[in-house]
């Protein structure tokens, strides 16, 4: 059989997807982290892996999923968040626009998975079921060998229980819970996502009346994290929006690294925190880098991340700044504090070795 005979829609998916194979898994497991530092890797939208020098590997609002894949009747449903925010009918073309760099059924290790909050870009549902699947386990802080926690809020762990996930893993955590693992420590903070305010249970025909209603509590729906480490602490803010609150957390808390969701919101809608609240957040949190997330994954609140190093550059003087942004890329690798200094990323370009071998060129004019 000829090859274009042999080529159909399955095996072509099933030869790209995910478009960057097992490399970034790879990665993750061949990198020995320092004494003194911690591992982090962009997995796109809020996904974050961390890594330590005493192997701890736990990743924050890993998301295999993907936005709108077809235009359906061109309107929103009735009682979705953002509908309930602005009054829009008008399909959200929230197209995912970056690839999927880990393969999450190929993850062979990992100690806690969190989720800062329910929404379907922090959650997956394929994630779950390989770790449950897998049997994979961890130890306590007491040396005790136990099934990969889920940690979240109340809401993120009904949502695991209905996935299947047992309840014996699952873990709530609400602002000022702690737990230790390894050589790390998790601390639950408070979450500042107004959107996940107006997020109700039911949509379409059934969908919950919010007009005139006290919004339920925050804290079972949402939660910040600092994740303390030999390296530093990371401050995980989720879908956060800017709140004065954040120099609470800053004075209560050491923050070397936070990481703020950062996007161009449309008009009618206040969903990501923009450059000024990036900026602000920072200052609030007294930290020593900010790295804006989440402007990456959705094709309709995409922004340019030069806004926000142009304000900085206007303001860092006047108002003292004692931080810098980091501008990274998904997929990317950032080490803490080896890479402190560093303003911006560029994946690994190769071809370190050149010259290193024989070349197979007719003459060196070719060059």
């Amino acid at each position: 059989m000829s090859r274009v005979q042999e080529i159909t829609r399955e095996n072509w998916i099933m030869s790209t997807f995910p478009e960057w194979g097992t490399w970034l898994n790879e990665e993750i497991e061949d990198e020995v982290i320092q004494p003194g530092n911690v591992g982090m890797w962009w997995l796109g939208c809020t996904g974050l892996w961390v890594k330590t020098p005493n192997d701890c590997n736990i990743t924050i609002d890993l998301w295999c999923g993907n936005g709108k894949r077809t235009h359906g009747n061109g309107k929103m449903q009735v009682g979705h968040q953002m509908a309930n925010m602005c009054g829009a009918r008008k399909m959200q073309p929230n197209l995912r626009a970056v690839p999927f760099v880990i393969d999450p059924f190929a993850i062979k290790k990992v100690d806690a998975v969190l989720a800062t909050h329910y929404h379907q870009d922090h959650m997956s549902v394929e994630y779950a079921a390989h770790v449950v699947q897998s049997k994979m386990t961890t130890v306590d802080e007491n040396g005790n060998e136990i099934p990969v926690p889920f940690i979240g809020p109340k809401k993120s762990v009904e949502l695991w229980l209905k996935w299947g996930v047992p309840k014996e893993q699952c873990i709530t955590v609400k602002p000022g819970d702690v737990i230790k693992m390894k050589d790390i420590e998790i601390v639950a903070l408070d979450s500042f996502d107004r959107t996940c305010l107006v997020t109700t249970d039911s949509q379409g025909e059934d969908r919950e009346e919010l007009t005139g209603i006290c919004p339920t509590d925050m804290d079972d729906k949402a939660v910040n994290f600092l994740i303390k480490t030999p390296g530093g602490n990371i401050y995980h803010s989720g879908d956060s929006h800017y709140s004065i609150y954040f120099a609470k957390h800053g004075k209560d808390y050491d923050i070397d690294v936070a990481f703020g969701s950062y996007g161009e919101n449309p008009v009618g809608m206040a969903d990501k925190m923009t450059s000024c609240d990036i900026l602000r957040m920072a200052e609030a949190l007294r930290c020593k880098v900010v790295i804006p997330i989440h402007y990456d994954v959705w094709t309709n609140f995409m922004a340019d991340v030069n806004e926000i190093k142009v304000l900085y550059e206007m303001k860092k003087d006047r108002l003292d700044y004692q931080f810098h942004p980091f501008f990274w890329e998904v997929g990317g690798k950032y080490i803490y504090p080896a890479d402190k200094e560093k303003k911006a990323y560029h994946h690994p370009r190769g071809f370190e070795d050149c010259f290193e071998a024989p070349q197979n060129i007719p003459f060196r004019s070719c060059l």
